[in-house]
């Protein structure tokens, strides 16, 4: 392994404009976007959170990502040392006019959201008839 694969990458804390009214903390989650002739992926990593957790939402070509943790619960087990910083995940993106809105879909599983956002079909060329008056 080089030294570059072996580096590690910090959560990213969200930086919010104006002023919070809540003290939860939001993490941008890490990304990788692939594309092929007919879609794009786009994997989201949110570690921690449930299927019941996600939300997505898309308004105005602006596609949300929220993920949402709830409290972490340990039973009768005392913490010693606790390195996992806990909070919610918060992402947007714009989607492009050649994605297809009304098919996009969503998948979470082991902390892993997985969205594919299939592109239009461009419409097929055809002879057009020409009826007579």
């Amino acid at each position: 392994m080089t030294e570059k694969e072996m580096q590690l990458k910090q959560k990213q804390e969200l930086q919010q404009a104006g002023e919070a009214t809540k003290p939860d903390k939001f993490y941008v989650p890490a990304v990788d976007i692939y594309e092929t002739a007919e879609a794009v992926t786009v994997l989201a990593e949110m570690p921690g959170v449930s299927k019941e957790g996600v939300e997505v939402d898309l308004e105005d070509d602006t596609l949300t990502i929220r993920g949402k943790m709830g409290p972490q619960e340990f039973g009768d087990e005392t913490i010693l040392l606790q390195e996992f910083e806990t909070g919610h995940y918060l992402r947007k993106f714009t989607v492009a006019e050649t994605i297809d809105q009304a098919k996009i879909d969503a998948k979470m599983a082991d902390g892993l959201l997985t969205l594919v956002l299939p592109k239009l079909v461009p419409a097929a060329p055809r002879k057009i008839e020409v009826q007579g008056g």
